[in-house]
């Protein structure tokens, strides 16, 4: 799952470890969501996206529609 998380800590001027804390997570795990590495639990999701003040489809983008339009 493509995500914006990156985009959007980068936006409020924020390094990783920041952000890890603001959300109690680890840093290691806030990179490896960026990287695509890992995807959060729906409750991490939801307090990502509401940390960010955006609704969880303008954070993480499912690419599922996407992939059965082009079959």
């Amino acid at each position: 799952m493509e995500n914006r998380v990156e985009e959007l800590r980068k936006n409020l001027s924020m390094n990783q470890e920041e952000f890890a804390k603001a959300i109690r997570v680890s840093r290691q795990t806030v990179s490896s969501i960026e990287t695509g590495k890992y995807n959060p639990s729906l409750e991490l999701a939801f307090t990502i996206a509401d940390f960010f003040g955006k609704q969880i489809e303008e954070v993480f983008i499912h690419e599922r529609g996407e992939k059965n339009e082009k079959e």
